[in-house]
């Protein structure tokens, strides 16, 4: 089955509704096909949880997973679509550059850590550190959040329509968060910050590219960054690095 479509994606054609098969092929055999693919649309059956799949996509592919998948699931992805028909387990999208990954599902910790761009949509909840070092991201997450998401964020914006664990945005730096729900805890110099017009229109664009369109309001979220007074080392600031 991998090697007619391989061939068509060296010819650089259009790989059409192609099924890919996890309990017959290994996940290298998938990766690569699918890193010799620039465009095309795939089906991967039976991911049984296992790791790594699809990781390191480059190219206008639309793929989807019908099941649960391991760790780094859609890790480094640029470009492609991946959507996941189950669960999620550590650091999904871990590392996006551009494109856009969609879990059906609940992801484990570390959900689009150190992403660069692209939108990461969780359809349940995250668990711990969401967004953890996010340098451009944009995460939607229908759910909750576990604690110290966005820690140490850059840029990027994290929105979650449900609740907020221990240490939301600790140690962050210019990453907007959005959240509806109930935050248990702030981590350190992360505050909560004025809803101005233009935060309501980027927070309306999110939440429309995640499918929501007019169903959610957004005067009904909280918008928190950073209060910047960690930005530089000072003594009296010792206990909150």
């Amino acid at each position: 089955m991998a090697h007619q479509p391989l061939a068509a994606a060296h010819a650089g054609e259009p790989i059409r509704n192609t099924t890919l098969d996890l309990a017959h092929m290994s996940v290298r055999e998938v990766n690569r096909l699918l890193h010799a693919a620039s465009q095309g649309d795939f089906l991967i059956k039976n991911p049984r949880g296992l790791h790594a799949v699809v990781a390191g996509l480059d190219g206008e592919l639309n793929v989807r997973i019908d099941g649960h998948v391991g760790y780094y699931c859609a890790g480094m992805n640029k470009r492609a679509s991946v959507t996941i028909n189950g669960n999620a387990g550590t650091g999904v999208a871990e590392n996006i550059m551009s494109g856009r990954v969609h879990v059906k599902g609940d992801v484990s910790q570390s959900a689009g850590a150190t992403g660069c761009g692209g939108l990461l949509i969780i359809d349940g909840n995250a668990s711990a550190r969401c967004g953890i070092s996010m340098r451009g991201l944009d995460i939607v997450v229908k759910g909750s959040v576990g604690h110290m998401s966005a820690f140490m964020a850059q840029a990027g914006n994290l929105v979650v329509l449900g609740d907020a664990g221990d240490a939301l945005g600790d140690s962050i730096y210019e990453a907007r968060l959005y959240l509806r729900g109930k935050v248990k805890s702030l981590g350190s110099d992360c505050v909560m910050k004025n809803m101005r017009e233009e935060h309501k229109t980027s927070l309306r664009k999110l939440l429309d590219a995640a499918g929501l369109g007019g169903t959610v309001d957004v005067s009904e979220f909280r918008r928190y960054g950073s209060a910047r007074s960690l930005y530089n080392f000072h003594i009296s600031n010792l206990g909150s690095y």
